[in-house]
């Protein structure tokens, strides 16, 4: 019995780290991108924190292509190279 009832409780802890996890993946901000401004509006390259955010923030660069404030900035040629550059290639939208 009390076996069951420890790997009950591992499989639960497992399944809400995994949750975790994925929340923490999900969460899209914007301005975590700022340390890319550099590389993206001129033709500097891009330094490692920038390709850290920019790898962080990857699965948002559709939604933030869709946000018209955003656009141009996200969704430039230069945007697409320091995307590539870290590593970490434009998703297709």
């Amino acid at each position: 019995m009390k076996i069951s009832y420890v790997a009950c409780l591992v499989v639960v802890a497992v399944l809400l780290g995994e949750i975790v996890e994925v929340s923490q993946a999900a969460t899209c901000n914007p301005l975590e991108l700022s340390a890319c401004a550099s590389a993206i509006t001129s033709s500097s390259p891009p330094s490692a924190i920038c390709c850290s955010k920019l790898k962080k923030q990857r699965p948002c660069l559709c939604q933030y292509v869709k946000n018209p404030n955003l656009q141009k900035l996200v969704n430039s040629p230069n945007a697409r190279k320091v995307a590539t550059t870290c590593g970490s290639p434009f998703p297709n939208c």
